[in-house]
């Protein structure tokens, strides 16, 4: 595992206790799809650990009464968007 890879992953088992171990234990209100732990993972993973832990805290902030909810997935990384041919 390169050094990289493995801040991730300890960046990152905060989340995964909560969304393994947690999570289980409360009741579901989830108010996005994903949920905002899967939706940390992922932004983590193709996003890198500054960005991706900046889009899981403002999809944070959007979780109250008045924030919406619904499908939100995590943006596509520059790395990987493909723009359409119009």
């Amino acid at each position: 595992m390169a050094a990289t890879d493995w801040v991730k992953f300890m960046a990152l088992a905060p989340v995964r206790v909560y969304r393994y171990l947690i999570s289980p234990l409360i009741p579901p209100r989830c108010r996005f799809t994903p949920t905002c732990s899967a939706y940390a993972i992922e932004a983590v993973e193709s996003h890198g650990l500054g960005r991706g832990f900046a889009l899981a805290l403002r999809r944070l902030a959007r979780c109250h009464p008045w924030g919406g909810s619904g499908f939100d997935p995590v943006p596509p990384s520059p790395s990987t968007y493909q723009p359409s041919d119009r």
